[in-house]
């Protein structure tokens, strides 16, 4: 470093950038609290930045960029001064995914620039975060927000890839070499995971997102992406009972105020796969609890109807099942014998999709409703989004019925208008003492620390897809969708085959890997309200499999990665008070894969008893083939564990 370099890092250290003067902001370090990430800032025609681990450069030259009406915020930036800044708390969240307390310590460095503008970095051991801040009066016109990256190597991209903006954000994950990216490709959603071939991987994501649209992704053409956002909607035309046909749009992507925070971008940079397991990011950087008092938010398991297609059958079902008060009870009956606390009703208990307000009389809700709360078993009812939207006050009347949640779907768009729609369901479900879970949705962005009602998101390939949804796919969840928020996948399958065998629809759906597998997704996978897919009738006759569902919990105190290898093995400890699950799940590559389990994370002195469910001799044909056993284990001691191809293990310990 020469002379003049370290005299302007000198100045910098002690009276910040105020007298520097813009030729001179070159190679401006922050650096994370370990000193192990630091992003170098480079205030020139542009502001640029790259991001390093040490002394390797995993992303260089990127830059950022806001288009406003009539101006462009980061174009010839003029320096005006600068603040550094360090953030060391303790997060609570209500609704607890990962962890009952995060530490969020980083530091920070904002640059204010002439105009009425700044952006602030955020350097964290595990990642590096910046937003545009604009102090403009009245409102503003965005026209694009750059936000450009570049890869200093040929680096393999995991990505989402959408035909367009409108999306549920289902599509099957693919691989995509930097440097064949090409912008007449297909963009891509977020999360975008970044496999750098060496050590390193880097997931991109974004936080605290209201008033904007969701940022998407697309290839350059030179090694290199840069950001898209759908526009603004301006005319609407109908188009069926769940969508709206967009008839014209604005030339802008946003039109907001001009005195606010814009969405965080982040980039966690990873040396292990375990850290993506990990990841708190998003809550990190999301807008607090505008809730007071969230204490009557309950997040918990759902008997669900749809995927079944609500068909008990048996002995002891002495009706005709179906979408009727009789199979609904059952339902009830059926989640309050495991303590399920909630039943989803699905599309069906209304008369009619468009009109909330007429219940099916074949299903008489009100009785449900009633019954229901007799057992201790909240009803959770189905919407289309334009339903709701077309009758907001519906909340109200929901919560004079007695309704816990609702079940909002068929969203597919991430514009600004969309966007907001999201927060003002949260707000007014909130208002009346109504979790919401979104379905046909975008990824988590921060709205659920916000509003802690919003329990979870689709936005996920789930079982849904039936034959279409695999773990050589699902097996990605963990390290990228549910990586960034909760994820409504649907779990819980009873029939289970292996790909080469599969053949089901409903009413017999079936899942794709094996039995312990379906167990495992309820340790691994996070959710608010985790749903149990199957028919009751399924559940009674795999007692020893439904009593091991229902005994996981939704929320959790820790949560520890034991194993991981991103798209191919997940292994997790969580810990809810003083009891452990463990849940462990692999793709089908391997015939066989054995991964060797320690226990130093259980109590010093303490002898466990541990129950789990492991692939059976012949689960890689047969995948319903299970054994359940029950071992003593103690702090330090080491197991084998084998999983057959798109197999798993699960256990508890206590």
């Amino acid at each position: 470093m020469n002379f003049i370099n370290k005299l302007v890092l000198i100045i910098v250290a002690v009276f910040g950038l105020s007298a520097v003067s813009k030729a001179q902001t070159k190679g401006i370090e922050l650096k994370s609290p370990n000193g192990g990430l630091k992003v170098s800032i480079n205030i020139s025609d542009k502001i640029y930045y790259s991001i390093f681990s040490g002394e390797d450069l995993l992303l260089e030259n990127n830059h950022l960029q806001m288009n406003l009406r009539n101006e462009i915020l980061g174009q010839n930036p003029k320096l005006t001064s600068s603040k550094k800044g360090q953030g060391n708390e303790i997060i609570t969240p209500y609704v607890s995914l990962k962890f009952s307390t995060v530490k969020s310590n980083y530091n920070a460095l904002t640059f204010n620039f002439k105009g009425n503008y700044a952006v602030e970095f955020r350097a964290f051991d595990d990642g590096i975060a910046y937003r545009f801040i604009t102090r403009k009066k009245g409102s503003v016109e965005v026209m694009n927000e750059e936000f450009s990256v570049n890869f200093p190597g040929d680096y393999m991209l995991h990505l989402q890839q959408p035909g367009g903006f409108k999306t549920a954000y289902e599509e099957l994950y693919s691989q995509v070499r930097s440097k064949d990216w090409k912008p007449e490709n297909k963009m891509s959603t977020l999360p975008v995971l970044i496999d750098t071939k060496k050590k390193y991987k880097i997931l991109i994501s974004e936080s605290d997102l209201t008033d904007y649209p969701c940022l998407f992704l697309k290839g350059t053409g030179n090694n290199g992406m840069s950001s898209a956002f759908p526009k603004v909607p301006l005319e609407f035309g109908d188009d069926g009972d769940r969508s709206l046909k967009i008839l014209k749009e604005a030339d802008y992507i946003a039109k907001t105020s001009g005195t606010r925070n814009f969405p965080w971008r982040y980039f966690v940079v990873t040396s292990n796969d375990k850290q993506l397991l990990e990841n708190t990011m998003t809550l990190k950087l999301a807008s607090p609890s505008v809730l007071k008092d969230p204490s009557w938010v309950k997040p918990g398991q759902a008997s669900w109807e749809w995927w079944n297609d609500a068909a008990p059958y048996g002995p002891d079902v002495n009706f005709i099942s179906g979408y009727n008060l009789a199979t609904y009870k059952y339902y009830i009956d059926f989640a309050a014998k495991f303590g399920i606390p909630y039943i989803i009703m699905d599309e069906g208990w209304a008369k009619s999709t468009t009109d909330p307000y007429t219940p099916n009389p074949d299903v008489d809700v009100h009785e449900l409703i009633r019954y229901g709360k007799e057992k201790n078993v909240g009803v959770v009812l189905w919407l289309t989004w334009l339903t709701v939207h077309k009758n907001m006050e519906l909340f109200k009347t929901f919560q004079e019925w007695g309704v816990k949640g609702v079940k909002i779907d068929f969203m597919d768009r991430s514009d600004q208008w969309i966007v907001n729609y999201y927060e003002d369901v949260a707000k007014e479900a909130a208002k009346h003492k109504l979790f919401v879970d979104f379905h046909g949705a975008f990824k988590p962005a921060g709205l659920e620390y916000k509003y802690p009602n919003v329990i979870s998101y689709e936005g996920v390939r789930g079982m849904e897809q039936m034959g279409g949804c695999y773990p050589d796919n699902s097996l990605y969840l963990p390290f990228m969708r549910n990586a960034v928020g909760p994820m409504d996948y649907t779990p819980g399958a009873m029939i289970s085959m292996q790909p080469d065998a599969y053949r089901a629809e409903r009413p017999n759906a079936a899942s794709i890997g094996t039995r312990a597998y379906q167990l495992a997704l309820f340790v691994v996978f996070e959710s608010g309200i985790q749903m149990l897919a199957d028919n009751p009738t399924l559940y009674y006759r795999n007692l020893d499999c439904t009593e091991f569902i229902t005994s996981v919990p939704t929320t959790w105190d820790e949560t520890k990665a034991l194993e991981a290898k991103m798209g191919e093995v997940a292994v997790v400890a969580k810990r809810k008070k003083d009891k452990w699950f463990v849940g462990a799940i692999t793709n089908g590559k391997e015939k066989e894969r054995t991964v060797s389990l320690n226990f130093d994370f259980l109590e010093k002195g303490k002898t466990y008893t541990m129950t789990y469910f492991e692939d059976g001799i012949n689960a890689g044909r047969q995948a319903m083939d299970y054994r359940k056993k029950t071992v003593q284990v103690k702090s330090g001691d080491k197991i084998d564990i084998k999983m057959v191809r798109n197999g798993g293990w699960a256990a508890v310990i206590m």
